[in-house]
């Protein structure tokens, strides 16, 4: 891109863009999942206390990127650039390698999701053909890669009609179910889920995931933040995107209790929220909100694919992996790095059908990994906030720390306070989450060791300072743990 044509996108991005840049890309696929999978955990009193906690949870998470967007502007390799610059090169790359697998284990995610609704009107594809599942999910991989190699991005029509495919069917689903099917009665019945003899807390830890996969992509308003024509228009279209976001999970959640018991939600199939509706409607319900739900994958799949490429060739670009992982073809296509991701996401397809791996179980072991720039942006934000500055980098001077915009001591307080909630949020969906699937995100993390050290040999660079050093004994350690016991099969996804 040429200096001019930068500066012309300058100060273009009006709020309302911003808005639709947060609700379409966090509205996916999680939302049409989320009955079964809330009620897979919890009953209703307890998804309430889930989704206030991540409410405030994740708007804070919302918030430490929109702050760091505006204290660190020169900042603009992704979400990962924030960890690298405040906590050193191995502490970034390991934020930005956490992102780029999360993406691949989503992208697989997505397609077990469109196959497997599907497959509920085209039998070749239902849950008794995983095999064949597979085969279709490796080649709508290919195939997509092979466009996006050539540089072909989705068309702006694309992005319309996916966005109207989700919005469409999930507005008809509320005021279907909210006018026909809701009962307060069968909502309020075992309010707090005691027939299932799970306490309360345990029902809350146990959906905190779930909360966090539908709302990935709430940060997206930040990465524009140069672009807004007014910083202030971030800051207000995080709040409108967010709660428009969180009103409708909620609301689809919330209705879901009052038309199913919590073991006939529990029971559905991925797409819960076609099962709902066609409780109240009809089998047409039913097929409305999976083609809705397809549409709206399909869509999906494509600009992931696309952009899961692109933390591995940022990192290129800064030199944590070989440069030619970011090498770009004469079309414009970081063609390397969409290769190696392809690569990837064909290998968790084999991995994922040879264990039988479900489409809940690669939710939440992608968004432990999508934890990783969360939980390390917000304990920058709590370094700015109380030193000045972050964990000196060791090799590109403190300049890559310390420029920035002037901050009030009012305007500090409340950024140490943004941050502190993020980041004890962050850490508290660690804690909630199943050990295994963090021990499997140890392990998944591992292999990025490769390719980082052999670069910094490469360039005669110091290969880890004392910080990093311990986040990659614990590493090491959990993956060991992971290693064992897969091998003696006490571990398993």
């Amino acid at each position: 891109m040429t200096e001019t044509s930068s500066a012309n996108r300058t100060h273009t991005v009006r709020v309302w863009t911003l808005v639709g840049i947060i609700i379409g890309s966090t509205i996916g696929s999680g939302i049409f999942a989320l009955p079964q999978n809330i009620a897979s955990v919890a009953g209703p009193g307890a998804m309430l206390i889930g989704w206030v906690i991540a409410g405030i949870g994740m708007l804070s998470v919302a918030f430490v990127f929109h702050i760091l967007a505006h204290r660190k502007p020169h900042l603009d390799s992704g979400v990962y650039s924030y960890v690298r610059a405040g906590l050193g090169d191995y502490i970034g790359f390991t934020a930005g390698w956490g992102y780029w697998l999360g993406s691949v284990i989503a992208q697989v995610g997505y397609a077990t999701l469109f196959f497997s609704t599907l497959g509920h009107y085209v039998p070749l594809f239902d849950a008794d053909h995983n095999l064949q599942q597979a085969f279709a999910v490796s080649v709508l991989t290919w195939l997509i890669f092979g466009v996006l190699a050539k540089g072909i991005k989705q068309a702006k029509i694309m992005n319309a009609v996916t966005t109207i495919a989700k919005l469409v069917p999930i507005m008809a689903f509320i005021v279907l179910v909210a006018f026909l099917g809701f009962s307060w009665e069968k909502f309020t019945f075992d309010f707090w889920a005691t027939a299932s003899h799970v306490s309360v807390f345990e029902q809350v830890q146990g959906i905190m995931l779930f909360t966090v996969w539908v709302f990935i992509g709430v940060e997206g308003a930040s990465v524009y933040s140069k672009q807004a024509q007014t910083r202030s228009d971030v800051g207000r279209a995080t709040v409108f995107g967010f709660v428009t976001v969180l009103v409708l999970l909620v609301t689809v959640a919330t209705l879901s209790f009052g038309v199913l018991s919590q073991q006939d939600l529990a029971a559905l199939p991925d797409n819960s929220m076609a099962g709902v509706l066609e409780a109240v409607v009809g089998p047409w319900g039913g097929a409305l909100i999976s083609l809705g739900l397809c549409l709206s994958v399909l869509g999906a799949y494509v600009s992931w694919q696309m952009l899961c490429a692109e933390p591995i060739a940022m990192m290129a670009f800064d030199g944590l992996l070989p440069k030619k992982v970011g090498a770009i073809s004469v079309a414009g296509a970081p063609w390397v790095a969409q290769l190696i991701s392809t690569i990837v996401i064909q290998l968790c397809v084999i991995i994922f059908y040879l264990n039988e791996t479900t489409y809940v179980s690669m939710v939440q072991l992608a968004t432990v990994l999508y934890l990783l720039p969360y939980i390390f942006s917000a304990l920058y934000l709590i370094l700015l906030s109380t030193r000045g500055k972050g964990i000196t980098h060791p090799h590109a001077g403190e300049h890559f720390d310390d420029s920035g915009p002037e901050v009030s001591g009012r305007e500090n307080t409340r950024h140490l306070l943004v941050g502190s909630v993020a980041f004890i949020y962050s850490m508290w969906l660690i804690y909630a989450a199943d050990p295994v699937f963090v021990l499997f995100g140890a392990l998944a993390v591992l292999p990025g060791l490769i390719p980082y050290v052999w670069t910094r040999l490469y360039r005669k660079e110091k290969v880890f300072n004392v910080f990093e050093m311990f986040v990659v004994a614990v590493i090491i350690v959990a993956a060991i743990v992971a290693i064992v016991g897969l091998s003696n099969g006490s571990l398993s996804l």
